[in-house]
């Protein structure tokens, strides 16, 4: 019985190393490794090749290598029976959570415009934003939201979230639902996406919601490239609405080298960096799950193949 990692774009050899010193018996290995296809009973994957799981007969659970199951959910070729497990790791949710108080300070202090202003040799001081006079917005209130919110209250944000669905109470304004999207935005000085990528999240960071903010909102992006539609967001800081706007995620990625997103001077781009996970720290609950996969046990962190997350 094998644990195989497919996967086109991590390196393979730190997850296997950390995956057999958490559990020296289990056979790890990548999936163009694979001699004997009906061995493999667990996956582990991010941004595999489409299509590919159907050539195995006897597997019974796919893991995604992170938080977000998106990657996998949209392959349409996953066999009916096999379940879609996430990573569910404290440490990623702290690690975003500190990233987007980084945007946040980096655009209310004006980091990046003194260091452009630097290139320059200009001493040219601005007025700057106080925590006291912005509203954080956070669309995408399940565990993840909820720990950026709770977090950034800590900091003396005033947060409020909204989600499709009411979630679990918090100590936070909660919206939800397309009927409470409009009241949501209106109240929203700055903006952070962090909702799972859906039929009914895609383009959900389009014109007409943008424009939904108050008068020099900041949008910044930790969900999906799907969430946002380019053209859009475009517009809206060209009209002079939007302040500006972080994005960590994209469409296509790597961003392309002709994107207009490099060169607009109001657009702050990371490289899908705002939580990196570590294969040390999440093999544990990796190798647990394949134990209980192998013996026919619940799984931890089922992702619901209906919703998509």
């Amino acid at each position: 019985m094998s644990l195989v990692i497919f996967s086109k774009v991590h390196k393979v050899k730190p997850w296997i190393e950390a995956l057999k010193k958490e559990a020296p018996d289990i056979e790890v290995m990548a999936y163009d490794e694979v001699e004997d296809k009906s061995k493999v009973l667990f996956a582990l994957a991010w941004n595999h090749p489409r299509g590919i799981f159907k050539d195995y007969p006897n597997l019974k659970c796919v893991s995604s290598m992170g938080a977000g199951v998106d990657h996998i959910m949209t392959d349409p070729d996953i066999p009916e029976q096999v379940k879609v497990v996430r990573i569910v790791d404290p440490l990623l949710s702290q690690d975003l959570a500190e990233f987007a108080l980084a945007l946040i300070m980096n655009h209310m202090r004006g980091i990046t415009h003194y260091k452009l202003l630097q290139q320059d040799s200009k001493w040219k001081k601005s007025m700057y934003l106080r925590i006291s006079e912005v509203n954080v917005g956070i669309m995408g209130t399940g565990m993840i939201g909820n720990h950026v919110a709770e977090f950034l209250r800590s900091c003396g944000f005033s947060v409020a979230g909204w989600g499709k669905n009411p979630g679990n109470p918090g100590n936070y304004p909660r919206y939800y639902g397309s009927d409470q999207l409009d009241d949501f935005l209106q109240k929203t000085n700055i903006l952070i996406c962090l909702l799972p990528l859906t039929p009914d999240t895609q383009g959900i960071l389009n014109k007409e919601t943008l424009k939904k903010l108050p008068y020099g909102a900041y949008v910044i992006n930790l969900g999906r490239g799907g969430h946002m539609v380019d053209n859009d967001l475009m517009e809206t800081l060209n009209s002079g609405h939007l302040a500006g706007a972080s994005l960590d995620v994209f469409e296509h990625e790597p961003l392309p080298s002709d994107h207009p997103f490099w060169k607009h001077p109001q657009i702050h781009i990371t490289p899908h960096i705002a939580s990196l996970t570590t294969a040390a720290s999440v093999a544990p609950q990796i190798i647990e799950n394949y134990r209980r996969a192998v013996s026919d046990k619940p799984l931890l962190n089922v992702a619901n193949k209906e919703k998509g997350y």
